[in-house]
């Protein structure tokens, strides 16, 4: 069985799987880090959004053979120690979660949007596309803004 290095939240690991493994379940079955959701498995419904080397990726369509000696980041590894992200802060400031399945991937594709823009408009944050059963996406949007506010 190959084997395959990359850093998680920080931290150097070393698996073996198939080249072809998705790295969601490297990361959820091989791992134990269950904060990146199955959802869909096809790259649609985002629950799984996670990071690599600072870009938002669904790793549910990631074949742990590209993330060899890269830089992956889940929603466990963004707050730092007992700090929040201001984009978690503003989560539950806008008391944003209901059911909850799908925040770790609405949360991480706020943070890689924020990265990339700091005052984003209504369209940037509909691109995000990330799907929410719950329908909290008014509370997703103003959590958004606020988490900007807060890091510009």
């Amino acid at each position: 069985m190959p084997s395959h290095t990359f850093t998680v939240n920080g931290e150097t690991v070393t698996v073996e799987a198939p080249d072809d493994l998705p790295l969601l379940w490297v990361l959820r079955d091989l791992l134990g880090i269950r904060g990146p959701k199955y959802g869909c498995g096809i790259d649609v419904c985002k629950a799984c959004t996670s990071h690599l080397d600072g870009e938002a990726v669904r790793p549910c369509v990631v074949p742990v053979s590209t993330v060899a000696g890269r830089q992956v980041t889940t929603i466990e590894g963004l707050a730092d120690g007992d700090d929040l992200h201001p984009v978690q802060e503003a989560w539950l400031e806008q008391d944003v979660a209901q059911c909850g399945y799908c925040q770790p991937g609405q949360i991480m594709a706020a943070v890689a949007l924020l990265k990339r823009t700091k005052n984003p408009t209504d369209a940037d944050i509909d691109a995000i596309a990330n799907v929410c059963r719950c329908g909290t996406y008014f509370r997703i949007r103003e959590a958004i803004k606020s988490a900007a506010a807060k890091m510009r």
